[in-house]
């Protein structure tokens, strides 16, 4: 598949101007929120080849290039919206639906309200925009590709932060993955508020 501007081009093709990618991180976490992101480009832009080159599923880049990429997405888009959900939130009411939440909460805070989206994977039926979904958006359009990586920055970063708050469990390393230091990390200190109590490996650490 080749990252590029055909599921954008589908949305004008139906009459939406402003069309915004969407993307998560963090949902197979074991701890800290889910992370979304939505972020609009002008037209002018998207139909530059050369503008956006560069921007790929934050997937394939190395932390460094996904900070300065971030930096550029945030210097050229015309919006970007962020929605957070957070562990306890996850455990009340499942990742599918905490998933959807922070992606709707990201939609809703663009600087302006966009006629389409494309997304990852996901369909939100209650936002009435014209919508394409697809798997692994993040490596077709490159909406969903700046999504991801503005998503996945802002996730590291406040794990990062939450690092500088409780060191013993290494969040800066593993950002809240089932890592075997994560494990022993759990074993040893038990879980924390940031951690998602109601997900399967979480039992054997949950009282």
């Amino acid at each position: 598949m080749t990252i590029g501007i055909y599921e954008e081009q589908q949305l004008w093709n139906k009459g939406a101007q402003l069309v915004a990618g969407v993307d998560e991180v963090g949902r197979g976490c074991w701890a800290g929120p889910v992370v979304a992101a939505a972020v609009m480009f002008p037209q002018t832009l998207l139909r530059d080849p050369t503008a956006l080159a560069g921007i790929n599923d934050s997937k394939t880049l190395s932390a460094e290039a996904r900070q300065a990429m971030a930096l550029r997405i945030r210097h050229l888009a015309s919006g970007i919206g962020l929605g957070v959900v957070s562990a306890h939130l996850i455990d009340l009411f499942g990742i599918a639906v905490a998933t959807k939440w922070a992606m709707m909460h990201a939609v809703l805070s663009l600087p302006a309200l966009p006629d389409g989206l494309v997304i990852d994977w996901v369909k939100l039926p209650e936002l009435p925009l014209l919508q394409r979904s697809l798997p692994k958006g993040d490596s077709v359009s490159i909406s969903v590709a700046a999504a991801s990586i503005v998503a996945k920055v802002y996730r590291d970063n406040l794990m990062h932060e939450y690092d500088q708050r409780d060191a013993r469990y290494g969040w800066a390393a593993h950002k809240g993955y089932g890592t075997a230091q994560h494990q022993q990390a759990l074993v040893a200190h038990g879980p924390t508020q940031l951690h998602r109590r109601s997900f399967k490996p979480l039992a054997a650490f949950v009282d």
